[in-house]
C-alpha cells in the first residue's frame, strides 16, 4: 500500500519509480480520486460545522421563546441532515476507490534495485561451491526418486491430481529430515523463534501481505471463506497486524514449515513432470519486522541465513540480485538464491529474500513507537525462504547422485536420517 500524500507530494518521482516496474503514469489518477475523496470530506465537514452551530442557535431562539425562529432553524438543520448523509457517502465511496486503487499498485522499487524486465536481467552477486563432474551423465530427480521406488507421481495423480506427488519410506524421511534441519539451524544460530501458524487464513490476513485483491487466482480457497496459505510468510507477517510494537522489542525473527498450496494459475506447460512446481509443497520460511533504518542490513542478514543451509548441506549456489521487472509485487528489493541442479544442468530458484519497506506495514497497520516517545511509524517487514523443502530435495538427489542410482546423504542430514549415509534402491 503507498501513502497517497507521498505521492501528492512528488507525483513525478512516484511515475518515474512505477516506471521501473513497467507500468504507465498514474499519479495524476490517483491525486484526482484523492481530491475528490478530499472534497467530499470537506463538504462533509462544513456541513458539520454548519449544523453544529445551527443547533446552538436552535437553542438560543428557544431560549428567548421564538418558536417561529426555532422552527426555521431545525427545518434547515433537518435538510442539512441529508446532505450529510449524501456527503458521509460520497466521502466513503471515493475513500473505497482509492483504498483499491492503492492496494493493486506494486512496491516502489528502492534505488540500488536494476533496471530491468524480466529475469534475463537479473545480476549475480556471487557463486558459492564448485559444481560437481560427474562421470556419468548425471540424472535430473524425478528418474531418481521413481528409480528408488519412493517417488510416485502416478499416486500423487491418483489422489488429486497433477501437480502433486506421493513420497515413501526414505525419501519421505529425508524430506522431513531436511525441514528438522532447516527449522534448527535457524533458531539455534540466526536467533528466529518457531511458531506454528495456521494454514488456512482470512480475508484481511491475506489483504495485509499484498495476496489480496490482486493475486486470489494464484490461492485456494476453501467453500467456508478462508484461503489455504501459499507461504507461511502470510500468517507469520500479520502476527504484527494492527499492532504498535515496543521498538525495544524489535527486531521480531519469526520461522515456521509449513506446507504451501498454490494454484500456479499462470504455469501451463512448466515443469510439468517432478518436483519443482507443485500445489502443494513444503517449505521454512524467515520473517522479520524491523525498525525503517534497520531493515536493509536485516535483508542481508536473512539473505545470509538461507545461503548457510546450502554451505551446510555443501550445495553449489549463486545469489542474484533481482531487476526491477522481476521482483513480487510487494517487494522493494529482492536476492534469489539459486542452487545447481547438475541433472538439468542449470541453476534454480530454491529461495527468494525480499525487503518489503512499509508497503505490506501500511496494509496491515503495523506500527512501532520509541520508548518514551508519543509518534509511531510503520515498520519494514522482511520475508525470505529458509529454504523450500521440496526443491531442497532436488537439489540434494542430483548433486548427490552416484552412478548406480544411488543417493549420498550430506554428513549435515545423517544425523537426522538415524545414521543412514545412504538411499538406494529397495532390494
Amino acid at each position: 500500500m503507498h501513502d497517497i500524500k507521498a505521492i501528492r507530494d512528488n507525483p513525478a518521482g512516484f511515475d518515474a519509480a512505477i516506471a521501473r516496474r513497467g507500468l504507465g503514469a498514474m499519479a495524476e489518477g490517483l491525486v484526482a480520486l484523492d481530491a475528490k475523496r478530499r472534497a467530499a470530506q470537506a463538504e462533509f465537514d462544513t456541513t458539520q460545522a454548519r449544523r453544529n452551530a445551527l443547533s446552538k442557535e436552535i437553542g438560543a431562539a428557544k431560549a428567548k421563546k421564538d418558536e417561529a425562529r426555532a422552527s426555521e432553524l431545525m427545518a434547515e438543520v433537518a435538510a442539512l441532515k441529508d446532505a450529510l448523509a449524501r456527503h458521509e457517502a460520497d466521502q466513503a465511496a471515493f475513500e473505497a476507490e482509492l483504498k483499491d486503487a492503492l492496494s493493486r499498485i506494486p512496491n516502489l522499487p528502492a534505488d540500488d534495485v536494476p533496471p530491468g524486465k524480466d529475469e534475463s536481467e537479473n545480476q549475480e552477486l556471487r557463486r558459492v561451491g564448485a559444481q560437481k563432474n560427474f562421470s556419468f551423465k548425471p540424472k535430473e530427480h524425478f528418474d531418481l526418486g521413481e528409480g528408488f521406488g519412493l517417488m510416485d507421481f502416478n499416486a500423487g495423480t491418483k489422489l488429486a491430481g497433477a501437480r502433486f506427488t506421493v513420497m515413501r519410506g526414505q525419501l519421505a524421511r529425508l524430506s522431513r529430515a531436511l525441514g528438522q534441519f532447516m527449522l534448527d539451524l535457524h533458531t539455534t544460530e540466526f536467533g528466529y523463534s518457531e511458531t506454528i501458524v495456521p494454514l488456512l487464513v482470512n480475508d484481511d490476513t491475506a489483504y495485509g501481505t499484498g495476496q489480496l485483491p490482486k493475486f486470489g487466482d494464484d490461492l485456494f480457497r476453501t467453500t467456508a471463506g478462508y484461503w489455504l496459505i501459499p507461504t507461511a510468510e502470510v500468517p507469520l507477517t500479520n502476527l504484527a497486524r494492527d499492532t504498535i510494537i515496543d521498538e525495544s522489542q524489535l527486531p521480531w525473527r519469526l520461522t515456521a514449515l509449513t506446507p504451501c498450496f498454490r494454484s500456479e494459475a499462470g504455469a501451463a506447460g512448466r515443469d510439468t513432470r517432478g518436483m519443482i512446481r507443485q500445489h502443494q509443497f513444503e517449505k521454512v520460511e524467515l520473517v522479520s519486522i524491523t525498525r525503517p533504518e534497520d531493515s536493509a542490513a536485516e535483508h542481508d542478514r536473512m539473505t545470509g541465513a538461507a545461503e548457510e543451509v546450502l554451505k551446510r548441506l555443501e550445495l553449489p549456489f549463486r545469489t542474484m540480485l533481482l531487476c526491477a521487472g522481476d521482483m513480487g509485487s510487494g517487494a522493494r528489493k529482492t536476492f534469489d538464491i539459486e542452487v545447481w541442479l547438475p541433472g538439468q544442468d542449470r541453476y534454480r530458484e530454491i529461495s527468494s529474500c525480499s525487503n518489503c519497506g512499509d508497503w505490506q506495514a501500511r496494509r496491515m497497520n503495523a506500527r512501532c513507537r520509541a520508548p518514551g516517545e508519543k509518534q509511531t511509524r510503520f515498520v519494514h517487514t522482511l520475508n525470505g525462504s529458509g529454504l523450500a523443502v521440496g526443491r531442497t530435495l532436488i537439489a540434494v538427489l542430483e548433486n548427490y547422485q552416484e552412478a548406480d542410482g544411488s543417493v549420498n546423504i550430506p554428513a549435515a542430514l545423517q544425523p537426522y536420517m538415524g545414521g543412514l549415509k545412504k538411499i538406494e534402491k529397495a532390494a
